[in-house]
Parts: structure tokens; C-alpha cells; sequence
């Protein structure tokens, strides 16, 4: 350990280095600020901004570094002070304190100014981080609020200067970790994990730019997002440490490690530690010192030998593909297609990445939502919603049906109701699922058509999306020009048919390369609750009138039956009831085409042979009957003509009293009234009726 009188210049040389480092710091964000302005580059403005962050790191360790060299300077006075007066006695004596506002001071800072520079950084590196990711998801805002992520024209500079800025940072940082060994610099960690952080940033930059030189973009943007999320796991580790060296218990001589001293940027500033720590994992888990044998040193000297033997199996690996019988492929270079279409087959090719593969699965039935998320259906779907409707779900515009548009209870030249949107168009809600697949000769054309980047937080890649606004495009329009009954309950060719058509036609005219399977709506109802209640009401309504139009007709179709034969026989006997009566309106009813008429009305249910015809039948022979009855009873009276024309007078009395005997036969009190009583002789004979068995008859008698 040095002596007391090394003590200043040992914080000397960490203050001078913690200068260099804020000067590196400082001047390497400002560069990098203004490069990235002037090539318009948008993931090196953000790496600028983080490097500039680390301004204040280096900041606090030049002035921790200055007040320790000023409290060993006053430390080192106060120990010559007390050297001299050691033995002397004076008059003095006693009045003269030892100074000790250096180490007050000193004291001060590890206790507040630390925290309160590592709570600056955790609102700093957090604000950034918010601000990066909240930036970098309006780049697919659909509001009119979208960003652009920009990229410098001149790549080879921009992979040239972080590149080497990169490396020119780590070294720096390794020389500082160094330094950091001994007790006495340990707080440079603090400075060693900002200037390696610039170094992750910056080759992370580096190796999007690689990618964006072989026209991949997307892994640029990723970059840039992973440069907030690591800002915001370094704000999170800062807080937390900060909120430790609060409760972690310590020495009283023993000073605080600052906040901003991060472990995790620790271990990349020192990746010699985390070797150790894995040959002491090793020796643990072996029990003896395995990392000195002669195997593991060999293992170790051959590792870069066997890591270039790797890429090279690897890169050998990555120029033969094999296609799949049910999959078709082509080579790309450079984002162009390379020699034909391939299918079933093993292809040769560069390695990655001067050429690629583009496979796709031609077989398989892919699916597209044409709308918001879909609702959740059961075995019984019914059309009221429960609870609040989602907001997020748009309805589909359709006609308003003729009965709306003509309704009794509205006069059509009403200016209310011509005013209204209402009276022309109406709301569905309808979730359809478009199925498709790449047609078998369409790989070109399903390639050339889009591309298939997908952008954050959406789940449909670039193809999709267009596929689905233009299967939207001709859904709106079908359904324009379908009143709501048709959509509804649609006759003639299904609505899904017509669908199918109408997209097909689109995407061939797209040149898409895309064959649509299918078209399934599982959902399919007005769009509010109350709305499709009253149309459930309106249905049940219906179905109850038709059910009492059904049972009418089945009434009257057998009530026609059972009169007349059949229900067709039935028409036509009323049409000719209904001729009759106006022929009898007009002629009257006696005349000559009325009876033609009534003879073949008579004839037509005659020969039906039914319930109708059955009476007729009955008439005609009640009235042969008694028209035979009239005639035996004139027959009768013209046979007594000649009795009477012989002696009326016999003929009356013998009528007389043919009719009296007939009458009294059934009469108990008998009267006889205007007869002379000398011309009447009562023959009267009193029987008594017996009964059918008489005991008295079987009993003997003396």
C-alpha cells in the first residue's frame, strides 16, 4: 500500500483519467450528434443521445476523484501539523482545531451528491427510453401521427465510424476496468461500465447497418428498439441498487459504492472476470483443479480453431436447402429472384448472406380476419350482446330494407324523414374469415406482390395486410348494395358464394398469386344489443304469423278436400261460384246462362266425389222420394175419385171414421160429439189382459 505522501497524486492520476474520459465522452457524443443530423440517420441519433448521457458519470468521478485528492492533501497537512507540535508545549497550545473540512466534504458527496447524480441518470436513461420506444410505435400509427425511421445514405461510413468508435470505447473501457482493481480507483467501474455501454450501443448499430446493406431494414428498427429496452433495464438496475445502498449494512470508515456503478456493464468492461468465475464454477463442480489440466488448456488454445471450423460447417450447411414435396422455392440475391421456381427438390446455392431461400407451403390453407378480433361464438348464437359493446368494432354499411323505406307509419314526402340516413342505410355487424392459398403457379406473382416485413405490435405482415384491404375493399361494396333482409337472410346465390367471386376477381386483377378457398361468417347480426333484439322480436312475430297463414291454409286445404276433392278442385269451384253470382248480378238469376252455369258448378263437385258431392246425392234422392210419395198419394186419391162420384155421402162417413178410428186407437178418454145417437151402435167388450203366468191355473182344486 503507498505511503501517506502518494496519497494526493494516486487520486491525481484518477482524476486526470476520469477527465480524459468525460472529454472522450463529451466529444464522441457531440460527433456522433452532429454525423447523425447531417446523414439523416435515426439510429445514431439515439446512440448519440445515450453517449451524451454518460456525460454525467464522468462528471461525478472527476469531482469524487478532485475532493478525495483535496481530503488527502488536508489529511496529509493535519499529520505534519501534528508531527511538529508533537513534544511542544506554548501558549497556543490547545487553540489551533484540526481542519477537517475536506473530509466533510468527501463525506458529503458519497452521501448525497452520489445518489443524487445516479437518481439524475435513472429520470435521464429512463426519459430516453420512454421517449425512444413511444417514438418508435408511431412508426406504424394509422392516425396521421406516423414517424419515419430514417437511414443515412453513406452505410460504409456510418459501419466504418461505429465500428472503430466501438472499438476505440472498449479498449478505453478495459484500460479503466483495470485501473478499477485497485482499492483506491475502484469507483472508475462507474466509468468503465458508461464507456463500454457506448461500445455495446455503438456495435449494435454496427451490425444493423450490416444487415441494412443486404436490404434487411427491419433488423435496424430492432436495434433501435433493443436500444430502449437496454436504457431501461440500466435505469431499473441504477434505481434498485440505488434503493439497496440505502439498507445495506456497512463499516463506519467504509464509503458507498455509487448507484451508477452498474454490475451488468461491469462484467462486459471485464470479461476476464466472468472466465475466472467460470473455471472456479468448473473446479467446484469437478471437485480439483480441472482448468490447469493440460485437456483444458488444449480446449482453450484450440477454441478459435474450432469456432472457424464451426462457421465454416455452418456456412457449408447454409448452401444446400431441400424443398419439401408440398412447398415451392426460389433463390434470392440481393432481394432479386434467382432461376426458376423449384419444388420438391434439394437446391444449391451461395451462402448466407450473398443468397437466400424463399420457401412457402403452396398446400397450406391460411386464414385472414377481414375486421377486428372475432367474437367468441357457442353452440347458440344469439344476437343481443351482454355487457358494454366493444368500441373497436366497425359495422359494415347495407341498404335499409323496402319495408323501412315505405313504412305506414312515415308519409314518403315527409322532409324528416327523407333527411334521415337512417331511411336509406342500416348497420351490420359481421365477422368474416377470408381462407386462402397460394396458387399453384402464383409463387412469382404472391412475392412480386408485397413484401413480408411486419411492423411492431401488429400480427399481419405487410401481404397480409394489403390481401385484407383489398378483400375489405369488395366486402364494403357488395354489402352496399344489399338491403339489410338480403344480408340477413339472403336468397338465391349465398352471400358467401358471391363473396368468393368478387374477391377472387380482385386479387387476379391484383396479380396476388393468391387462390381464395373460402369465405366463413361466423357472425353475422344487426350491430347494437336493442337492435337485434327487436329483430329477434320482428322474427319470432313472423314466424308466428306464418305459422297462422300455414295453419289457415292447411284449414282450408282440408276443409277443400273433404268438400270438393282436393284444394286445386276447391279454386276452381269457387272461381265458377264467383262467375255465377256476377252472370247473376247482371242476367238475373232465372236466366238461361245462370242454370248453364249452376248445372256445371253442380257437375264439377258432382264429380269430385266428395263430402259435397255426398249432399247433392242426398238431395236428389230426398227429393225423389218424395216427389214418389206425391205421386202414390195422387195415385191414391185418383183410384177413390170413382167411389166418391158413386155415393159421396158413404165415401165422407167412411172417411169419417176411418180417421176417428185411427185417432181413438190411441186415445184412453173417447168423445163423440155431432153424431146422432141413433145411428151409433157401441159394440163394447171388457177384457181383462192376463198375466203371463198365473199360479191359480197350476194349483188343483177339489
Amino acid at each position: 500500500m503507498c505511503d501517506m505522501t502518494r496519497d494526493q497524486f494516486i487520486y491525481q492520476q484518477a482524476t486526470r483519467v476520469s477527465s480524459i474520459g468525460l472529454a472522450i465522452q463529451f466529444f464522441l457524443g457531440i460527433s456522433l450528434l452532429v454525423f447523425a443530423r447531417a446523414a439523416n440517420d435515426s439510429a445514431l441519433v439515439l446512440a448519440s443521445v445515450y453517449v451524451l448521457s454518460g456525460v454525467l458519470v464522468w462528471i461525478s468521478l472527476v469531482v469524487l476523484f478532485h475532493q478525495h485528492r483535496l481530503e488527502r492533501i488536508e489529511a496529509i497537512e493535519n499529520d505534519e501539523i501534528e508531527q511538529y507540535r508533537k513534544g511542544i508545549k506554548g501558549a497556543l497550545d490547545g487553540e489551533r482545531e484540526v481542519s477537517q473540512a475536506a473530509a466533510r466534504r468527501l463525506t458529503f458527496m458519497h452521501q448525497w451528491l452520489m445518489p443524487i447524480m445516479s437518481f439524475i441518470m435513472v429520470i435521464l436513461l429512463a426519459m430516453i427510453s420512454y421517449f425512444t420506444l413511444v417514438w418508435l410505435a408511431r412508426l406504424d400509427d394509422t392516425t396521421g401521427n406516423a414517424v419515419t425511421f430514417d437511414v443515412g445514405s453513406n452505410l460504409g461510413w456510418q459501419l466504418a465510424i461505429c465500428a472503430a468508435l466501438s472499438l476505440m470505447t472498449f479498449i478505453f473501457s478495459r484500460f479503466v476496468a483495470g485501473m478499477s482493481q485497485q482499492p483506491a480507483w475502484q469507483n472508475l467501474r462507474g466509468g468503465a461500465g458508461a464507456m463500454v455501454g457506448n461500445a455495446l450501443v455503438l456495435l449494435a448499430v454496427a451490425v444493423g447497418i450490416i444487415f441494412q446493406v443486404f436490404r434487411n431494414p427491419a433488423v435496424l428498427e430492432g436495434v433501435a428498439y433493443g436500444i430502449g429496452i437496454f436504457l431501461a433495464v440500466i435505469a431499473g438496475e441504477i434505481l434498485l441498487n440505488l434503493i439497496l445502498n440505502i439498507y445495506r449494512p456497512r463499516r463506519r470508515s467504509e464509503l458507498s459504492r455509487p448507484a451508477f456503478d452498474s454490475k451488468l456493464l461491469g462484467l462486459a468492461a471485464a470479461p476476464d472476470s466472468i472466465v475466472r468465475s467460470i473455471n472456479e464454477a468448473v473446479n467446484y463442480q469437478f471437485g480439483f483443479d480441472i482448468t490447469s489440466s493440460w485437456g483444458y488448456q488444449l480446449l482453450l488454445r484450440s477454441t478459435l480453431r474450432l469456432g472457424v471450423l464451426g462457421i465454416a460447417i455452418l456456412l457449408l450447411m447454409s448452401m444446400v436447402v431441400v424443398v419439401q414435396p408440398g412447398e415451392q422455392a426460389v433463390r434470392l440475391r440481393g432481394g432479386q429472384v434467382i432461376g426458376e421456381v423449384t419444388q420438391g427438390s434439394m437446391v444449391f446455392k451461395w451462402p448466407w448472406p450473398f443468397e437466400s431461400i424463399e420457401r412457402i407451403d403452396v398446400g397450406q390453407i391460411r386464414t385472414l380476419v377481414l375486421g377486428p378480433k372475432l367474437l367468441p361464438t357457442t353452440k347458440i348464437n344469439l344476437w343481443p350482446i351482454e355487457g358494454e359493446p366493444d368500441p373497436t368494432r366497425l359495422a359494415f354499411i347495407v341498404l335499409a330494407s323496402n319495408e323501412s323505406k315505405a313504412s305506414p307509419l312515415k308519409s314518403p314526402t315527409d322532409p324528416a324523414e327523407n333527411s334521415t340516413v337512417s331511411a336509406q342505410f342500416a348497420l351490420v355487424d359481421a365477422d368474416i374469415v377470408l381462407e386462402y392459398r397460394v396458387k399453384v403457379d402464383g409463387l412469382l406473382d404472391y412475392l412480386n406482390f408485397s413484401g413480408d416485413s411486419r411492423s411492431r405490435r401488429t400480427a399481419l405482415d405487410m401481404r397480409e395486410r394489403a390481401l385484407r384491404a383489398i378483400a375489405m375493399r369488395e366486402v364494403s361494396q357488395l354489402l352496399s348494395t344489399k338491403t339489410i333482409d338480403q344480408v340477413l337472410s339472403p336468397s338465391g346465390d349465398s352471400l358467401v358464394l358471391q363473396l368468393k367471386v368478387r374477391i377472387q376477381e380482385s386479387f387476379d386483377l391484383s396479380r396476388s398469386g393468391v387462390e381464395v378457398v373460402g369465405i366463413l361468417l361466423p357472425v353475422l347480426r344487426p350491430p347494437a344489443s336493442q337492435s337485434a333484439a327487436m329483430f329477434e322480436e320482428l322474427s319470432i312475430d313472423i314466424q308466428n304469423s306464418r305459422k297462422v297463414v300455414d295453419e289457415a291454409k292447411r284449414m282450408v286445404n282440408s276443409t277443400m278436400s273433404s268438400l270438393v276433392g282436393s284444394p286445386e278442385n276447391g279454386q276452381r269451384v269457387v272461381s265458377e261460384i264467383r262467375a255465377l253470382e256476377s252472370i247473376e248480378r247482371d242476367q238475373g238469376k232465372g236466366s238461361a246462362v245462370a242454370l248453364e252455369k249452376r248445372a256445371m258448378i253442380e257437375k264439377l263437385i258432382v264429380d269430385a266425389r266428395a263430402q259435397a258431392a255426398s249432399v247433392i246425392g242426398m238431395a236428389h234422392a230426398k227429393r225423389w222420394d218424395m216427389l214418389m210419395q206425391a205421386r202414390a198419394t195422387t195415385s191414391k186419391v185418383l183410384g177413390q175419385a170413382p167411389s166418391y162420384r158413386a155415393a159421396p155421402e158413404i165415401y165422407r162417413e167412411r172417411a169419417i171414421m176411418a180417421v176417428l178410428s185411427r185417432a181413438l186407437a190411441s186415445a184412453r178418454i173417447k168423445y163423440v160429439i155431432a153424431v146422432d145417437p141413433s145411428r151409433i151402435d157401441f159394440d163394447v167388450q171388457m177384457e181383462q189382459p192376463e198375466p203371463g203366468l198365473n199360479l191359480g191355473d197350476y194349483i188343483k182344486k177339489d
